[in-house]
């Protein structure tokens, strides 16, 4: 492999010389890989009417043989670097890429605001956790203030200007884009301002041009469906017999009567975790990025409609917890500036401060019946118009480019337990192309491309880039989840042989989920419910002092064997506890089998 890709470094040098002659900028070489760095100046206004400019961080990587186009690769968030999310200088993201793009010359800079162009730190949005939506408003109107009157020009209209100055400064023709998440709305913003430099269109996890919602309706109202399709056909046996139903009561409850409880952490202790309605619906919305955190909610939300809240609030202080990220990795007052410049609010872009929420609350009160799905009219602050309140005029409604939009072949993707882009963004999307198609990955939540352990998403994207025919729409088979969804948590145990061994049984199970989540979100230990930690690696993890139930511990280790999903996992775990009955026991494939006080025990798993 490194002999392989030497030559096509070596190559790519040789091959580059002809566009470097062309480019406005120089490109000096930035990684082990072949690619080449460049720093491209951009207005910070593209009226002209605000001086200042901005510096974009821009990395391209040829390909080993005389490229056959050029794919420019964007990323989410907003709030994602293209270029640092991409990774063109790490080996195997640039096999990745290629795989999918032979022949392509590949693209990717950071966005305005985000990596290494300008990144934009507001440390209290960035750090603070568990905000009210209060809260949240302050240190939202904090970042505008941190970012001063030049926050106006992050709007996604800046940034498809900064890939047509991108792409005349790399003296490129026209160019292929790969949106990925808000990526995808960026894709179309610069195909609308620029149609005739577009050659084709790739969208993993559509967000139409029109978005965000000011109340995240679209995502609420396809909440039910994606809930209760995840479960269909038994998948979800002995956890819920209506997942939608019991996240629908239980959100709605908390609402009205938020939960404080406490949980066990990984080193010790305890820590004191509130919940309410609208934190129910962000830990649903990102089980579609940890198939971990999907197999455990099922359980959680039904023990929590029976009054057993202890199960969901640790899933909850564990999605808060890991989903702090660093400026770098994803700039939330990026973020923010982008959604509170494009947002399609109800009021005008320069209505005061002060008028805003009696305008906010009587368009949600002129919504009809079912605006926000299974939830109540509370279901709104979700949405980018309650964060946006407080964010100084301008606010909202900055235009994209008039379009047409360019008739180009487009390929979306999208996930069928994608939450929080719902397939059917894709299928709105998808009108608007007559040489467009659509391909459903069922079982596959956000970011498809990456997301898809089966490779039917990969494997669909290499044929049309290639030309291949394809459907208007099309699903891949259902890609099973990496590991099983967990069932009913008891709260206590009986002392008996048979009684253990059922709570063990179950306790594998969940440790299995545990460790999806941990490995899903790069962590290493996650706590147990009640005790004790899962240690991830990722081949297996280890369980220390490991409890799901009161009076049941595990410890031991774990393996899973490499083959079909869900994943087996094979080991051996050391059962103590007040209310367990000890002994070892072995984990194979199917069954769970040893002695348990000198009794043997055998339980299907």
């Amino acid at each position: 492999m490194g002999r392989r890709f030497f030559l096509i470094a070596s190559l790519a040098a040789a091959l580059f010389a002809p566009s470097q002659a062309r480019a406005a900028v120089p490109l000096v070489s930035c990684g082990a890989t072949g690619v080449q760095c460049a720093t491209v100046v951009a207005p910070l206004d593209y009226s002209g009417q605000v001086p200042g400019a901005v510096s974009l961080h821009v990395e391209m990587l040829m390909p080993a043989i005389q490229p056959v186009g050029t794919m420019f690769l964007i990323a989410g968030g907003p709030g994602q670097g293209s270029a640092g999310s991409f990774q063109l200088a790490l080996s195997v993201a640039v096999q990745q890429m290629q795989d999918a793009f032979p022949g392509y010359r590949l693209v990717a800079f950071d966005n305005r605001g985000t990596g290494k162009s300008g990144l934009i730190n507001c440390p209290a949005i960035q750090t603070e956790i568990n905000l009210s939506v209060e809260q949240e408003r302050d240190v939202t109107r904090q970042c505008a203030e941190q970012i001063g009157p030049n926050r106006q020009f992050y709007a996604t209209r800046d940034h498809a200007q900064d890939i047509e100055t991108v792409r005349k400064a790399l003296g490129l023709g026209k160019i292929g884009l790969f949106g990925v998440s808000y990526g995808t709305k960026l894709a179309l913003a610069y195909a609308l301002a620029f149609p005739g430099s577009v050659d084709r269109i790739l969208l993993d996890s559509v967000v139409p041009p029109t978005y965000p919602d000011p109340f995240d309706r679209p995502v609420l109202q396809e909440m039910a469906g994606t809930l209760n399709t995840f479960c269909a056909q038994g998948r979800c046996k002995g956890a819920t017999s209506s997942y939608a139903a019991d996240v629908g009561a239980v959100a709605n409850r908390l609402e009205a009567n938020p939960v404080t409880g406490s949980i066990t952490i990984a080193g010790g202790g305890t820590r004191s975790v509130h919940m309410n309605g609208e934190d129910l619906i962000s830990v649903i919305i990102d089980s579609d990025l940890n198939p971990g955190l999907a197999a455990e909610l099922p359980a959680a939300v039904r023990a929590a409609r029976g009054g057993y809240m202890r199960p969901l609030l640790r899933l909850k202080d564990f999605d808060v917890r890991s989903s702090v990220l660093t400026a770098e990795d994803l700039s939330f007052g990026l973020n923010v500036a982008t959604n509170c410049a494009d947002g399609h609010f109800p009021w005008s872009p320069d209505t005061p401060v002060a008028a805003r929420q009696s305008l906010f609350d009587s368009a949600v009160a002129a919504e009809p019946a079912g605006a926000f799905g299974i939830f109540g009219t509370w279901a709104s602050r979700t949405g980018t118009a309650s964060l946006c309140i407080e964010w100084p005029s301008p606010a909202g409604n900055t235009p994209l480019g008039a379009g047409p939009l360019p008739n180009v072949p487009m390929l979306a993707l999208d996930g069928g337990y994608d939450l929080r882009t719902p397939v059917a963004n894709a299928v709105s999307v998808l009108g608007l192309f007559p040489q467009g198609h659509l391909v459903v990955v069922p079982g596959v939540g956000h970011s498809v491309f990456t997301a898809d352990l089966s490779g039917c998403a990969p494997s669909v994207v290499r044929q049309w880039i290639r030309g291949a025919s394809l459907p208007r729409t099309a699903s891949c088979p259902r890609v099973p989840p990496a590991v099983q969804t967990v069932t009913a948590i008891p709260r206590t145990a009986r002392k008996t042989a048979a009684a253990t061994a059922a709570v063990v049984a179950k306790t594998v199970h969940e440790g299995e989920a545990a460790w999806g989540e941990a490995i899903f979100n790069g962590a290493s230990t996650t706590a147990g419910l009640y005790g004790g930690r899962v240690a991830a690696t990722s081949t297996g993890f280890s369980l220390t002092g490991y409890s799901l139930v009161p009076g049941v511990v595990l410890n031991g280790k774990l393996a899973f064997v490499p083959g079909k999903l869900p994943l087996a996992f094979v080991g051996t775990v050391r059962v103590s506890g007040s209310k367990a009955v000890a002994g070892t026991l072995k984990v194979t494939r199917t069954r769970l089998t040893g002695t348990l006080g000198g009794r043997k025990v055998s339980v299907a798993l």
